[in-house]
This record gives structure tokens, C-alpha cells and sequence, in this order.
């Protein structure tokens, strides 16, 4: 009984992302963003949709007004120099991870790289706003024509 309830705790965090075990070496590269939304750290990162690194930290960089992303890459796995990073969810609401797009450049990320083409989470409270605004600015516009 007692390994039974220790195999659930270890499933709920591993589901949970609070656990995990790889023993694979890894290199940090760093990115910058201008909103990570709910992107946490040991997030995912994928790239064609297999894991190949995690997020290490995320600190706010107040000399650029950036969120400053460090990520852990698995050291089997080369990226091209001219990779790009987006931040995406899971389904509709679930939670974030970082999707990662290989480029085409000759030189591979090593440690310490910045990954320099990056796309923001996708807020949507600013979703609705922009939305609601410009209906409400169709509105106006519609009324001045009559």
C-alpha cells in the first residue's frame, strides 16, 4: 500500500511538473521576452513537439524592461544559431510551454547564447480589449456615416 501511494505522489508531480528526473547534460541558453504570461519555470521546451530542454529561471531585466528567460537545453540536441522562440499553450487554457523553431544557419547554439527572435505569450484579457475597442470604434465610425 505504502509504494502504491508513493507511485501516485510521483505521478501528480511529474504530471504537475514539479518532478523531473533527466539525466541528460545541458546547456543554458538565454532569451528575452516581452511578456511570458504564465510561463514558469521547468516549463517545457519543445521543439516538433518532443521536450528538449526546460526553463531554468525567469528573472525581470530592468535595464530593458524585458523578462529575461534562461533555459536548460538537453546537450544531444543542436539548434541553429537563428532558432526562434515563441511562447505557446497547451489546448485552450492549459498551461505554457516554449515552442521552439529551428532556423537555418550553419553555426549551433552553445552555452551562453541569446536566442534573439522571440514571440510573447498571447494575453488574452489584451485579446478582449483590442476586440471590444475596435467594435466600439466600428460603432462610431458607422454612426458619422449615417
Amino acid at each position: 500500500m505504502l509504494i502504491g501511494a508513493v507511485a501516485i505522489v510521483f505521478l501528480a508531480m511529474q504530471a504537475a511538473n514539479l518532478l523531473s528526473l533527466n539525466f541528460q547534460s545541458t546547456y543554458q541558453v538565454n532569451a528575452k521576452f516581452e511578456n511570458v504570461g504564465g510561463l514558469k519555470p521547468k516549463a517545457a521546451v519543445r521543439s516538433a513537439g518532443v521536450v528538449v530542454g526546460r526553463v531554468e529561471k525567469i528573472v525581470f531585466d530592468d535595464k530593458t524592461f524585458q523578462a529575461r528567460v534562461t533555459l536548460a537545453m538537453e546537450s544531444r540536441f543542436a539548434f541553429p544559431k537563428d532558432s526562434s522562440l515563441k511562447i505557446l499553450t497547451s489546448g485552450l487554457l492549459g498551461e505554457q510551454y516554449l515552442g521552439l523553431e529551428p532556423g537555418a544557419d550553419d553555426k549551433n547554439l552553445v552555452a551562453g547564447d541569446t536566442v534573439s527572435a522571440t514571440q510573447s505569450a498571447v494575453v488574452l484579457e489584451n485579446l478582449i480589449s483590442q476586440f471590444l475597442y475596435s467594435k466600439a470604434a466600428d460603432g462610431i465610425s458607422g454612426e458619422r456615416e449615417k
